[in-house]
C-alpha cells in the first residue's frame, strides 16, 4: 500500500496569483453592486463569488487539501454558509426582519 503525502506548498507564484483573482473579484463585486444594485439575480451572483472566494483562501491559503477528510468537509460546510444567507436575505430579507421583530416586541 503506497500512500501519497502532500506537503505544503513552498512557491509564492500561486499565492500571489490567488491574492491577485481575489482582489479582482471584489473590485467586480462592488462594480456590480453598484451597477445592478437593483437586479433580482444580484444575490446569486454575489453568493457565487463569496463562495468562489472562500474555497480559493481555503485551498491556496489554509491549505485545506492537506487537512483531514473531517476538516475538509467542516471547512466546505463554513464556506457554504455565508454565501446561502447571502441568498437567503437577498429573496427572502424582508420576511427574516418581520421573523426578528416578533422577538423584539415586548
Amino acid at each position: 500500500m503506497t500512500t501519497l503525502h502532500k506537503t505544503p506548498a513552498t512557491s509564492l507564484v500561486p499565492l500571489t496569483l490567488t491574492w491577485l483573482v481575489l482582489c479582482v473579484l471584489t473590485v467586480l463585486s462592488l462594480g456590480l453592486g453598484q451597477w445592478f444594485h437593483a437586479a433580482a439575480w444580484l444575490p446569486l451572483l454575489v453568493a457565487v463569488i463569496v463562495w468562489v472566494k472562500g474555497t480559493m483562501v481555503a485551498r491556496y491559503f489554509i491549505e485545506s487539501d492537506l487537512t483531514h477528510p473531517f476538516i475538509r468537509r467542516l471547512l466546505k460546510v463554513f464556506i457554504a454558509f455565508a454565501p446561502l444567507w447571502l441568498i437567503l436575505t437577498g429573496f427572502y430579507g424582508g420576511q427574516f426582519a418581520q421573523w426578528g421583530s416578533l422577538f423584539l416586541k415586548h
